[in-house]
C-alpha cells in the first residue's frame, strides 16, 4: 500500500461507522475495503463493538471531579458547544477524565508523601527496631548487674556520647535493668540499655547524638512493638518494647525528666 492511500486508523474507521467522514474520505475507505482484507476485518471488528459505552462509563464520568481537575491542570473553560453523540467523542472525553484522574492521583500521592515524610531521625529508629525485634527473654537471661556494675557500664556512654547517666536516671519501675552497651550506627556510637519486663519481654532505651533540636515525645509502631521517641538539644532517645503504649509513654516521660535534670 503506498502513501497516497494509507491504511486508515481505528479513529477514522470509527468515524466512518458513525457517518462522520466527508464524501472523499468515505470513498477512500470503501475502496480500501474492497482491496485490503486487513482493513475490512478491522472495520468488521469495530462495527461489532457497538457497546453501550455511555451507559457503562456514565457513573465514572459523573464522579469525576471535573472542576477541581480543570483547576489543577490549568484548564480554562470555554463556551459550551452542542454535543455530538458519537463513540469517538465520548471515548475522547472518557480518556481525558482518566488521564486527569491519573495526574490528580499522582499529585495527591506526592502531597501525601511530603506531609507524611519520615523525620530525619526515623532511619536510626527503624534500624534499632529491626535489631530489638530479634530479642527474646532468653537473650537477656541471667542475673541483673549490681548497681556498681550498672554505673560502670553507663560510664562508657560519657566517653563516646558525652552523656552522663546514673543507674537511677535510667531505672524503670518493676522492670529489670539487664545491660548497657555501646553499638554503632552509621559510623556513630549508639547507646543501648536493655531491660526485661516479666510480662512482655525485652525492652530497650536507645540514644544517639542528634542536632535536630528539642522535640516532644511522639509514638509509633515498628515490628509489632511500641516506640516512644523524643530529643533534647544534644541527643535523640527512643524507648521500644511490647509494653502497652500508655504505659510506655509513662515510662518514657519518667526517663525524659530524669535524664534532662
Amino acid at each position: 500500500m503506498n502513501d497516497k492511500n494509507p491504511i486508515p486508523t481505528d479513529e477514522e474507521l470509527t468515524a466512518y461507522i458513525d457517518g462522520e467522514l466527508s464524501g472523499i474520505e468515505v470513498s477512500r475507505i470503501e475502496a480500501l475495503l474492497g482491496s485490503n482484507e486487513r482493513v475490512a476485518a478491522r472495520l468488521e471488528f469495530l462495527s461489532q463493538s457497538s457497546l453501550a459505552f455511555k451507559q457503562a462509563f456514565e457513573s465514572l464520568l459523573a464522579a469525576a471531579p471535573k472542576a477541581e481537575l480543570d483547576a489543577m491542570l490549568g484548564i480554562v473553560p470555554v463556551a459550551a458547544k452542542p454535543a455530538r453523540s458519537s463513540r469517538r467523542g465520548f471515548l475522547g472525553a472518557l480518556a481525558a477524565c482518566l488521564v486527569a484522574g491519573v495526574v490528580a492521583d499522582r499529585a495527591l500521592i506526592g502531597i501525601r508523601n511530603r506531609v507524611h515524610a519520615p523525620d530525619e531521625s526515623s532511619e536510626w529508629r527503624a534500624v534499632v527496631a529491626g535489631y530489638i525485634a530479634l530479642y527474646t527473654a532468653d537473650t537477656l537471661a541471667g542475673p541483673s548487674p549490681s548497681d556498681d556494675a550498672q554505673a560502670e557500664q553507663l560510664a562508657r556512654f560519657d566517653d563516646k556520647l558525652g552523656l552522663s547517666l546514673s543507674p537511677e536516671a535510667v531505672s524503670l519501675p518493676g522492670i529489670e535493668f539487664k545491660r548497657a552497651q555501646l553499638l554503632q550506627y552509621d559510623d556513630k556510637p549508639l547507646a543501648q540499655i536493655a531491660y526485661l519486663d516479666p510480662e512482655t519481654g525485652p525492652l530497650a532505651l536507645c540514644i544517639v547524638r542528634s542536632d535536630v533540636g528539642t522535640k516532644e515525645p511522639d509514638v509509633e509502631g515498628r515490628h509489632g512493638m511500641n516506640v516512644v521517641y523524643w530529643s533534647n538539644t544534644t541527643h535523640a532517645f527512643m524507648l521500644i518494647g511490647r509494653i502497652p503504649i500508655d504505659l510506655m509513654q509513662e515510662l518514657a516521660e519518667d526517663v525524659r525528666k530524669k535524664t534532662s535534670a
